[in-house]
């Protein structure tokens, strides 16, 4: 049968309209895929300048806290949780202190809280082992404060292995694989036993020092006083805890004075002031949220900043 004129033109115009319907299709999907495209990076760049902002403050507050820390260090060398800085932060809004034309829309809406921790009134793991040996006194106190929260007492011997063939691979040859030193409290879990619920147990009463440090009576929780006190029964602790909430230790020997039967503190393991905190610091931005933490050794009036993690 003879195809007729009309009926060719019929069907040219049908692939004209397929072909057309197709062109539609993919222009459609390429201005979707450019406008995702164009989405997506512009969620990028949100995220990151939140990210920043979030970042900016937080060290603000740390400068801040810090502040705090060199104006406490001129004028008493005593530290106890009744001065200025034990006193945390709550969720506070930025726009509370600044305005918002200053500060910008978004940075109005955040939240801000934090809180200084003493670092020494937690037991310091770094004095487990001293030049690659293994320091037995501090172990046998790490296992009573394991003991008291309910943890297995053998994971001090564990730690304290793991820390002391950190030490002795210090002076190894160049290219020798060696530990890694031990910096925060997380760096446990390198070692067998050691799980996050372990370490969520102990994080209060426990840090990583960069040098032996003594245990600030004036703040320690009764369980680290007890593992650096073996000598004193937990009634002459519960006694020394009950007196500092109404007046603080001013030195050693006030304590002395106060258990004149217990044994005369040790300098090198016990003192009333402290040259390592724990700065903590939240935001919450919009939906994200950012939290530091970073240790600050004080010397007199100076404060250094030792480490910062941010997570």
């Amino acid at each position: 049968m003879r195809r007729t004129p009309q009926s060719r033109t019929v069907k040219q115009e049908g692939v004209a309209i397929i072909t057309a319907l197709l062109l539609t299709t993919l222009a459609i999907g390429v201005v979707t895929s450019l406008f995702w495209n164009q989405q997506v990076q512009v969620r990028s760049i949100e995220n990151q300048r939140l990210q920043l902002q979030k970042q900016w403050i937080l060290r603000g507050a740390l400068d801040w806290a810090r502040l705090i820390l060199r104006e406490d260090g001129k004028f008493t060398s005593v530290d106890d949780l009744t001065e200025p800085w034990a006193v945390p932060l709550a969720d506070t809004r930025l726009d509370s202190y600044v305005t918002s034309d200053a500060m910008g829309s978004d940075v109005a809406r955040a939240l801000l809280s934090g809180s200084i921790q003493d670092a020494q009134s937690c037991l310091n793991l770094s004095t487990l082992a001293s030049h690659g040996v293994i320091n037995p006194v501090d172990v046998a106190a790490y296992e009573k404060l394991l003991g008291a929260l309910h943890q297995d007492t053998g994971l001090a011997k564990a730690a304290a292995q793991q820390i002391a063939l950190t030490q002795s691979h210090s002076d190894s040859q160049p290219g020798t694989p060696r530990p890694i030193a031990f910096i925060q409290i997380d760096d446990l879990l390198s070692v067998p036993g050691y799980t996050p619920q372990v370490i969520a147990a102990l994080r209060n009463h426990i840090i990583f020092l960069p040098r032996a440090t003594p245990v600030n009576i004036n703040t320690a929780s009764a369980e680290v006083l007890a593992a650096r006190m073996p000598q004193l029964s937990n009634s002459d602790i519960s006694l020394l805890v009950a007196h500092r909430r109404t007046a603080s230790f001013r030195d050693l020997h006030e304590v002395a004075t106060y258990l004149p039967a217990a044994p005369d503190p040790d300098p090198a393991l016990l003192s009333v002031a402290t040259h390592y905190f724990l700065i903590n610091g939240h935001i919450t931005l919009q939906q994200a949220a950012l939290q530091v933490q970073g240790l600050v050794e004080r010397s007199g009036s100076a404060t250094y900043l030792l480490w910062l993690r941010e997570t």
